[in-house]
């Protein structure tokens, strides 16, 4: 055989179980198959060994509708064409049947193959065994085997295409803890903003652990929850939220982010400035700190009254009502910079960038020549 005999050996094995199916064991997998991936490939393997014919059911584009509400990422027939191009794959089934798990079972009462292959995690057990002993065929569990290449889902593969090209990083203003789940407070708000620029898989131009929520964009930019991987961390929600959302926003503190207003952030425009302090951020190591949170939810009612009335001199107070908290954790005093209405850390974590406001355009212009560490920041929203 020519180059590599395994995968033409296996095509004449295919050829002659096509043309002798008859006494020969048959095995029967069912899914959706959306996406191919590697895994697909081992189960489909795994199964073909149980006998000497392996049949390929799929959910149809109508039973994919009905019960994931969503549409299959090729036509019917490309997917039937794919899976039958595969050398382990003797048949493929277009499952049509409505009842949940069973698409297939008008094919698999009539044909009545010998084995029903599942995985160990199949979420249909119960109806495909009673299934299975209806019409005489075995039901197989197979065992989880170590992977050939590292696992991925089809969910997971859909998430990473959706994600983003770009994500912004955030700053925020008042509330912060309070999206934390243990200390949420009924009435409290968080408030922060989106800005630019923004960070990409290639292009990261802020340093790392700054305390401007960049694990939650770069989770975003990779496919993956945000949310979930903050809650993870034992930290909150609000840099996915925002970052998610974009805009100028106040949320409602509460064990999950709740959006109360969504502002275009225009009155922050050519307002902000990072200052970088030199130590990395580290929420994570310090969540369970002694700190005010009166104050904390003070200052957030107050900037999320600044953000409905689109007042920038009410947000500055906000702002220095969270620097005074985070002083009174403990935090080092922050460099007096002129004309900067109010400063505050970016973030919890007792480093990373500090967030300094100005009241307009000019005196945040001489700051920065002045001063070779700021660097200017907008606010950034999302236009599609």
């Amino acid at each position: 055989m020519r180059g590599g005999g395994k995968k033409e050996g296996a095509a004449m094995l295919k050829k002659k179980s096509e043309s002798s199916g008859r006494g020969m064991k048959t095995v029967f997998v069912s899914g959706c198959y959306d996406i191919l991936h590697a895994g697909h490939l081992q189960f489909f393997e795994e199964a073909r060994a149980l006998g000497d014919r392996l049949v390929v059911s799929f959910a149809s584009k109508n039973v994919l509708w009905r019960h994931k509400k969503r549409r299959p990422s090729i036509p019917d027939e490309h997917k039937k064409a794919l899976l039958e191009a595969l050398w382990m794959v003797d048949e493929v089934v277009v499952g049509v049947d409505m009842e949940p798990g069973l698409d297939f079972k008008t094919y698999f009462s009539s044909a009545k193959p010998n084995v029903l292959a599942v995985t160990e995690d199949d979420l249909y057990e119960d109806i495909k065994r009673k299934l299975c002993a209806e019409v005489g065929a075995e039901y197989r569990v197979l065992a989880k085997t170590p992977p050939r290449f590292e696992p991925v889902s089809t969910s997971e593969i859909v998430r990473y295409i959706r994600a983003p090209k770009e994500a912004p990083l955030r700053v925020d203003f008042a509330g912060g803890w309070l999206d934390v789940p243990k200390f949420a407070r009924g009435g409290a708000y968080v408030v922060n903003c989106s800005i630019s620029p923004t960070v990409s898989l290639d292009k990261w131009d802020y340093e790392k652990r700054s305390g401007l929520g960049g694990s939650a964009a770069w989770a975003i930019i990779n496919g993956h929850s945000g949310t979930l991987k903050e809650l993870e961390l034992g930290v909150g929600w609000q840099d996915p939220a925002v970052i998610g959302e974009t805009g100028l926003c106040v949320w409602r503190s509460g064990k999950e982010p709740v959006l109360e207003i969504k502002r275009n952030g225009e009155m922050l425009k050519n307002a902000m400035a990072l200052y970088w302090t030199g130590l990395e951020h580290d929420t994570p190591n310090v969540v369970d700190n002694k700190r005010p949170y009166d104050l904390i939810a003070a200052a957030g009612k107050r900037a999320a009254a600044a953000a409905r009335d689109n007042d920038p001199a009410g947000l500055a107070e906000a702002v220095a009502m969270s620097y005074e908290a985070q002083l009174a954790e403990g935090m080092d005093q922050l460099p007096e910079i002129n004309g900067a209405s109010a400063k505050k850390y970016a973030g919890g974590g007792w480093g990373g960038y500090a967030l300094y406001l100005f009241p307009d355009g000019d005196t945040r212009a001489g700051a920065l020549a002045e001063h070779e560490p700021l660097r200017a920041i907008e606010p950034w929203i999302k236009t599609w």
